[in-house]
């Protein structure tokens, strides 16, 4: 990259690749769509290579692009460290923190920031349901910051991994449908019953259908989907039960007609934590993430 280059460019660089439009990218930039053509076009003659493929329309990065776009992110995530070093060094801290979360820990995650917006309020939190795969793609395409989801996701960038605490499952179903009335279900039970689950790209999915591998049945469920609000929707208009985590279902409020058992035989416990790239110096709103985890714990 030349010295011509500059931080600007490489804002429309990943303004584009969110938008995916060269007009929305120029209007989230404050900048006219010619002029914004104009800049991405000088950023490709100061590389000496075609950036985006054009057509009618946006019709992508070329594979140089990509690699341009990478590296564009990361100096981005970089400059926006030094800034927010700067502010904490006056006892301040503004900007976006962008965290990936999956389904399961997103009671937790609405939470944690909570406490964070409290100690900084000039910090704007983006949680994203994401699963666990996108969110190590993720933080590799310096697309978000953090993730907070499962410690067996680590293969596609290298990654830090600090547990937070131990997911465990519940069945919940309509009072006419549960096995009893409380205490716990086993697996075999739960599989009898007409079921909502997650999709089978979720790490939460892959875990329950292991566990049914393990004790030897295969439910078939009713529904599927990438999130929880369906499934919940399911269990409380008595229509269907569903399995979730302990956690979730503990920032729910459960109407007199279901019923939450803990389910046996076997016990299952998976780790969630907060998952970042492994290097230094980390953004310092990730420093506050952490902190803001720790403190409730």
């Amino acid at each position: 990259m030349t010295h011509y280059t500059e931080i600007r460019d490489l804002q429309l660089l990943v303004a584009l690749s969110r938008r995916k439009h060269f007009t929305r990218a120029a209007e989230d930039c404050g900048i006219s769509q010619p002029a914004f053509s104009a800049r991405i076009r000088s950023l490709e003659q100061d590389l000496g290579l075609p950036v985006v493929r054009r057509g009618n329309k946006f019709l992508g990065f070329t594979p140089d692009g990509e690699l341009v776009l990478k590296w564009a992110m990361k100096i981005l995530a970089n400059a926006e460290g030094l800034r927010q070093e700067i502010e904490v060094s006056r006892g301040e801290l503004t900007g976006v923190l962008k965290v990936g979360v999956v389904p399961t820990a997103l009671p937790f995650a609405a939470s944690v920031s909570t406490r964070l917006r409290v100690k900084y309020p000039g910090l704007n939190v983006q949680i994203q349901s994401l699963n666990a795969q996108q969110i190590a793609r993720g933080l590799h395409d310096y697309a978000i910051d953090a993730g907070i989801t499962y410690d067996d996701e680590k293969e596609i960038a290298p990654l830090t991994f600090d547990a937070v605490y131990e997911e465990t499952y519940v069945l919940l179903a309509p009072a006419a449908l549960a096995p009893r009335a409380a205490g716990s279900a086993t697996w075999i039970e739960a599989a009898d019953l007409p079921l909502c689950l997650l999709t089978k790209d979720m790490r939460f999915r892959q875990i329950v259908d292991g566990v049914f591998e393990q004790v030897g049945v295969e439910p078939a469920p009713v529904l599927e989907s990438n999130a929880f609000t369906p499934a919940l929707a399911q269990v409380t208009s008595g229509s269907a039960a569903t399995i979730a985590p302990q956690k979730l279902v503990d920032s729910l409020f459960l109407g007199e007609g279901v019923v939450s058992l803990s389910l046996k035989a076997p016990v299952i416990q998976k780790t969630i934590g907060v998952t970042t790239l492994d290097y230094e110096p980390a953004l310092p709103a990730i420093k506050a993430l952490r902190e803001s985890i720790a403190s409730s714990l």
